[in-house]
This record gives structure tokens, sequence and C-alpha cells, in this order.
């Protein structure tokens, strides 16, 4: 594995001694550490030392360096010095968060043998790369050097995670814009195409190729294609622009997890390591903060290792998904811990920074530190969320672009499907506890004239609440004129029922009148009549609770609002646009500029560069939509969207969204197989022990 750690004496020799030596033997050595990194320390020091929580999973120690406690280094390596004197300069610092030793080599042991340097030609690769690259001299200059004392390990040669210098938030930031970017340029809204661009024979910019450009000016992540070692192989003359393409997609997935760890050490050694921070705050502070984002390190940790040992076998990546799906089933599982009590993470930051001052001060510090550069210490806490999103989208892209009935796509497929199955398991976890919190705040305010119906159900959620106009008497000149033809009327609508109330005189209170199950709901639709019987519909309760049938005519603040709410009640009502599931050649889509975050139960949170179907639009200044991705639909403000002019744009997206959706509709046994893989991973937990199937 790639834990190479060094004592003291070796690091101050290799100082002035930057040769490599890459005999396996010079990979064996680890050095423990429990005391934190210096704020003053680059983020990935040349030192080999691992900082280790304090807990009694870590107390394996060699007999010849004692105990580990008292913030000493214990040298347990069973390398020589001049093994490794030569090996640790240029390689990445892990933190080994209470592994054992032994289980260190042993893992070693395991990957090595399933990393082992193999030919490019190999017969799973020769099906998907040019005949050409198969010859023998080729494979041999694809080849990383082992040993020889010119020799250098791929991660000195190509610098991957030495040179990431972008945090995981500026990454993920810089990426979308990129997406928004390049959709500009190819409809050509951008007022300058960059210089070089490459045209398809439609005169439409090449997509994949003008993703990469915009990626190299914005100097972002490193492009494969940009390393020194890819150049000087001569395999961008060689190689085919579709396998540059793939080879770029599957970088991108190695080198934005490496930025994700060096934003997450961020938050472990910059925040729950200082000391003048975690002294504010009480253990169940503590935990209510970072929940168990050491786990959620050491699955990284051991992710980004898999990943690098790929990497080292060759300059022309064969794989990643098979290693996303390995770890997906094995250790992801922890994603959906974090996440769900990020209900709870939110809450006692905003409780904790409002009621201790000593806290406050400690926190303002750290964010004015340069290490952050700017970024909030809530911009920390969400990143495990924002990755394993992401990490999905990742895949889908390497999906989008690998041949049909490949091992590639294969692999792609299943990673896929298991990290939507991950994703799904935090975001229903989230769901269940705010809803539940929120019906028991609901019922609380809940007064029932007459037969009480009952609230809090496990299968029941709020979809809509909101104040709307009763139209109360009969509509003739005199009431017109008067101001009591409407009413006030407080309705809750959950995805199995529909509560009308009316609001106390205290305010804090409704008085239930009325309700009825969503089923036996229906709206009808009212032409405007002047601006008193503006935005009217009639809601028909075909059984009520009296088991009769009711009519309310109602009038909303807006024609948005008239319209969320008729869609709100009536589900199956027919939306102005289709939706992607009916297949269409061509329909209506945006795409997100700015990000928001829903504020009432029937809209959408958005995130940069996501791109929707459009289903309703409204003069208001709303929009309702369905993110291709994963299907999800709500409302969002129009002024944060812009529309896809081009056809030959909206066409590929509809293309990559069904290829999506066919492959999880053609990999259902291959999702029970991994969610039945899950659950085993989680009854017995691993350390990586990942090797190619």
């Amino acid at each position: 594995m790639r834990k190479k750690r060094q004592s003291s004496s070796e690091q101050l020799e290799n100082s002035t001694n930057p040769g490599l030596d890459q005999s396996p033997s010079s990979r064996a050595g680890v050095t423990y550490s429990h005391a934190p990194l210096s704020n003053k320390s680059p983020l990935l020091p040349m030192d080999r030392r691992a900082v280790l929580p304090s807990n009694d999973g870590a107390r394996d120690v060699d007999k010849r360096g004692g105990g580990v406690g008292g913030g000493r280094s214990v040298d347990i390596s069973a390398a020589s010095d001049s093994q490794h004197k030569n090996c640790a300069a240029d390689m990445i610092t892990y933190r080994t968060h209470g592994i054992h030793s032994r289980d260190i080599k042993n893992l070693s042991a395991q990957t090595t043998a399933a990393c082992t340097l193999q030919e490019v030609g190999r017969e799973t690769m020769s099906a998907q790369r040019p005949s050409s690259h198969g010859a023998d001299q080729d494979n041999a200059n694809l080849r990383l050097p082992s040993n020889g004392a010119g020799s250098q390990t791929i991660c000195h040669s190509l610098n991957i995670i030495k040179n990431i210098a972008f945090l995981y938030q500026e990454y993920r930031d810089t990426s979308k814009q990129q997406e928004i970017e390049q959709r500009r340029q190819r409809e050509n809204l951008s007022p300058e195409v960059p210089p070089g661009t490459l045209m398809d024979g439609s005169g439409v910019l090449s997509p994949p190729v003008l993703q990469l450009q915009l990626r190299n000016n914005a100097q972002s992540l490193s492009l494969w294609q940009n390393l020194e070692v890819v150049q000087a192989s001569g395999l961008l003359t060689r190689l085919p622009q579709s396998e540059i393409i793939m080879q770029e997609a599957m970088f991108e997935l190695v080198t934005s997890e490496a930025s994700y760890y060096k934003s997450l050490e961020i938050l472990e050694t910059h925040f729950l390591r200082n000391p003048d921070l975690i002294n504010t705050l009480s253990q169940s502070d503590v935990h209510f903060l970072f929940s168990n984002i050491e786990e959620v390190m050491k699955a990284s940790e051991r992710f980004l290792m898999d990943l690098e040992h790929r990497m080292e076998k060759s300059i022309l990546i064969s794989e990643v998904c098979d290693i996303v799906y390995h770890h997906a089933v094995e250790h992801f599982n922890v994603f959906i811990k974090y996440v769900i009590n990020q209900v709870y993470q939110e809450k006692n930051y905003r409780r904790i920074l409002e009621g201790n001052q000593a806290f406050r001060e400690a926190m303002a510090s750290l964010e004015n530190h340069p290490r952050v550069r700017g970024l909030s210490f809530t911009s920390f806490l969400i990143l495990p969320f924002q990755r394993i999103t992401r990490l999905k989208l990742l895949v889908q892209n390497i999906l989008k672009k690998a041949e049909e009935n490949s091992e590639i796509e294969q692999n792609a497929i299943k990673a896929h499907q298991q990290l939507e199955q991950i994703v799904k398991e935090c975001n229903e976890g989230v769901r269940k506890m705010s809803r539940t919190e929120e019906l028991i705040s609901i019922e609380k305010t809940l007064e029932f004239k007459s037969k009480s119906v009952p609230i809090i159900s496990h299968s029941r959620w709020l979809l809509k609440k909101g104040e709307v106009q009763h139209m109360t008497g009969p509509k003739t000149s005199r009431t017109m004129r008067s101001r009591k033809l409407y009413q006030p009327v407080y309705l809750f609508l959950f995805n199995n029922l529909l509560l009308v109330t009316k609001r106390s005189s205290s305010g804090d209170k409704f008085q239930v009148i009325d309700s009825c199950t969503r089923a036996m709901l229906r709206t009808e639709d009212l032409e405007d009549q002047g601006q008193l019987l503006a935005n009217v519909f009639n809601l028909k309760l075909l059984e009520n609770q009296e088991e009769r049938a009711v009519n309310y005519m109602l009038k909303t603040s807006s024609m948005s609002e008239k319209l969320r709410w008729t869609c709100a009640l009536t589900p199956n009502r027919r939306t102005r646009f289709m939706s992607t599931s009916a297949h269409q050649q061509d329909s209506p889509q945006v795409q997100c500029i700015h990000s928001y975050s829903s504020q009432e139960p029937d809209e959408l949170s958005i995130e940069t560069a996501d791109v929707l179907n459009l289903l309703e639009r409204t003069d208001d200044g709303w929009m309702m939509g369905e993110r291709l991705h994963d299907g999800e639909r709500g409302w969002f403000p129009c002024r944060l969207v812009e529309d896809i002019l081009s056809k030959e744009v909206r066409a590929q997206n509809l293309r990559e969204a069904f290829r999506i959706q066919q492959a999880q509709k053609g990999g259902g046994v291959l999702q029970t197989e991994a969610r039945i893989g899950s659950r085993a991973a989680r009854r017995t937990p691993k350390y990586s022990t990942f090797s190619n199937p």
C-alpha cells in the first residue's frame, strides 16, 4: 500500500536526498503519531506521519517503539533504513484512523497482489483499445519503471496528489461553472469562443473536447493529457479522441477524490483537532457537530489509496468503476449515518453559535485563517453528502462515454446503481427524520371540532401548507362590494390527506373544519373574471369526513400559487409540458446557473449546472421541473435558470438521461445483489481488500 512513514531522522535525510526507490519493500514502513498537524504545516506534508484519534483501536504497535500516546511517534517499519531514505518524498500522507499495524501489512500485501503492474495490452483492454496499442513494444512503453537507479513511481512522475491545489469546494464550483459555460458556448451564447475550439460537422461545438478545453483554460484540476509522462509516452498521437476523453473522465474521478480528501483533512486537523475550539464544547456537542467524520475520512482514505494503486499500474488507466463499486458496497455506508445526522448538525450548530460566545470567537478565528481560503465551517461539514452525489455524477459521466456492452459500461452500471442506492438511503433518512419532527409540530397546533384524525404516521408527510381565501357568499353585486366575500382558510396537504382549517384568534392554533383523503380530491380551473375573481379555482371533496361531497371556491395570492396548489392537490393532473418518462424527442429544458434551497415542501432544491426538463411555467416567475439525473420534481424561481435553446443540446441531454434510465432498469438484479452485499458489509466491517474482479 501507499502507507509510507519515516522516523524523524530518516525524514531529515530525505530532505537532502530526493531519490526514489521502487522496490516493494520500500512501501512497508508506517509511522504512527497522535500529535495533530501544525497549522503551519502544508496540508500534504512531506513526512510520513499519520495523525490518529485517541481511541482503543490504535494501540497495536511495534515492540521496539512501546505504547502510542503522549504525542510520540512510533516507528514500526519492517524495511531497512536504506529503503526508507528514497521512497517518501512525493507521496500522499494518509491518516490511519485506528487501523492496526498488522491490518496495514495485510492490506498492503493484498492490494499489492491485486494491483500488480500489468501490460496495457491484456485481454480485458484489447477489446476496448485500438489494436495498434496491443503491440509488445507499445505496451512496454506504457509500463512504469519499477526498479533501477533512475526509476520513479507514477505518483512522483504525475504529481497527482502533491499538485492538487484546489480544495474540493473550489473544484466543485469550478466544475459546475465549466458545465454551464460549455453549454453556453455550444449555443453560441458566450461572447467569446476560445481559440482552437473544435466544431463537429454541423457547426456545433464538440461537447467533450470543449469541456476539456474549458477545464484546461480554468486551470482547475490537472488534465490527464497534460501530464508530462503522458505527453512523453506518445499516447496522445495514437489514441482516438474518444479514448482520451474516457481517460479524462476517469482521471477526474481520481483527482477530485484527492481534492475531497484534502478538504476533509482541513476539517479534521484545523477544526476537529483544534484544542481552542473543542475545549469550548461539551462531548455531546462535539458529536452533534462532527458525527462520524473520522469513519468517513477512513473510507475516503482507503478509496483514494486503491485509486492511486490503479494509477500506478499504467499511465493508460484501465478502469476505475470497479473500485468505486467495491468501496460503495464495502465502505460507503458510513455516508448514510453522517448525512442523516446533518438534520441535527445544522440545528445544533446554530444553537451553539448563538449561545456559546467562546465557541463563536474561536470559530471566527479559525474561519479567518488563510488555510481555509475564506470558506465557512459549514462548507466543510456538508462535504460528505456533496461528494457522494458528485461521485454518482462522475460515474454517470463515464457511463455516458463507455462503449455499449463493454466491461467498462458494466462496471459503471454496477457502481452507479450502488451509489444511487446510497444517495437514496441518505435522502430517505434525512426526510424521515425531518418529516416526523414536522408532523409532531403540526399536530400540536391542531384542534378538532368533532372527529379527530391521527396525524403522525410513518407513511405520511407534508406536501404543502398555506393560507388561501374561501368564497363564502353568493356572487351578487352587494357581496362583491363588501369585504366579506372571501374568508381565509389554512390548508394542510399531506401525501394522503387534506385538512381544511381556520387559524385561531391567537394565531398559533388551527381549528380543523373539514378533511378528506387526497385520492378523493378534484380541482377545476376557473377563468379570471376581474380582479376580485382572479386566481380562483374550485376544490371538490368527493367524500369528506362526514361522507358527503363538498365544493370550495378558493382564491390564491398569485397565478403561480394557484398552479402550485392545483398541481399538489391533484398530482395526476396533466402538466403543460411532458415529463422525460414520456420519451418525447424534444421538450423544453433549463439549466441552473445559481443554486437554490427549497423554502416550501413543494419546491425543489437545485444545484448549479443541474439540467431540468420543464413541466410548468408561470407568468409571475416560477417553474416546475424534473431534474434529469435523478427524476426529482418541484418548483423553483425562473431567475435562477437559463433556457437551453439548442435542439441538439436538448437531444443529447435526453439521450444521456434515457441511457442512465435504461441502465437502472436493466440492472435490477445487480442492484439487489449490491444491497445484500451492503448489508453484509455493515454487519462485518472490513478494511479495504480490493481486488480486481
